[in-house]
């Protein structure tokens, strides 16, 4: 039986569906998602996003296995500047973070609130932890990667392959002008 996950933002407005494995489970300290975690916390309602180790929890899919269910029209990206590889996509109804896409990526890094408690797969790694001034006082539950690791990418490559080196469009509805 093929695992899925229906998806939905604070609001229930925007709803996506998740099927099959995930290829991996990460919480990520990257300076740039720590700075648009912030901004992104800050709007009006938003659910909070950015944890006290300063850890935005993502669980990354392949894009041929997320389906936009409903509430399309609401998806609006955010980027830290105008011409940044990498957009923050928010269901705009409600401001809930919804996924992060790196430019060409052929997946897409799903935030993990949208889980609902215990049903998020498990924490694997801790990515960019190399970004933080202190990294020792990271909890050692999983590996606390400096950056991304050899088998973080080679788990990208390997969905990619299984994908026939295809990565699908998501057409957001505009900019969030924060």
């Amino acid at each position: 039986m093929t695992r899925q996950s229906s998806l939905t933002c604070k609001c229930g407005r925007f709803t996506m569906q998740v099927e099959g494995s995930h290829i991996a489970s990460v919480e990520c300290l990257c300076s740039s998602c720590r700075k648009a975690g912030a901004v992104l916390n800050s709007l009006p309602g938003a659910p909070i996003i950015v944890d006290e180790k300063g850890a935005t929890p993502f669980v990354l899919h392949r894009k041929d296995r997320v389906r936009i269910l409903s509430g399309a029209e609401q998806l609006k990206e955010y980027r830290l500047s105008a011409n940044a590889g990498t957009r923050r996509v928010v269901a705009a109804c409600c401001n809930t973070p919804v996924f992060m896409e790196m430019k060409g990526g052929h997946w897409l890094s799903v935030y993990g609130h949208l889980w609902a408690e215990g049903d998020r797969p498990p924490l694997e790694m801790r990515t960019m932890a190399g970004d933080l001034e202190q990294p020792a006082n990271l909890p050692d539950d999983v590996p606390n990667l400096k950056q991304q690791s050899l088998s973080f990418y080679g788990r990208l490559f390997a969905a990619w392959v299984k994908m026939g080196f295809r990565s699908p469009k998501i057409v957001v509805n505009g900019e969030l002008n924060v």
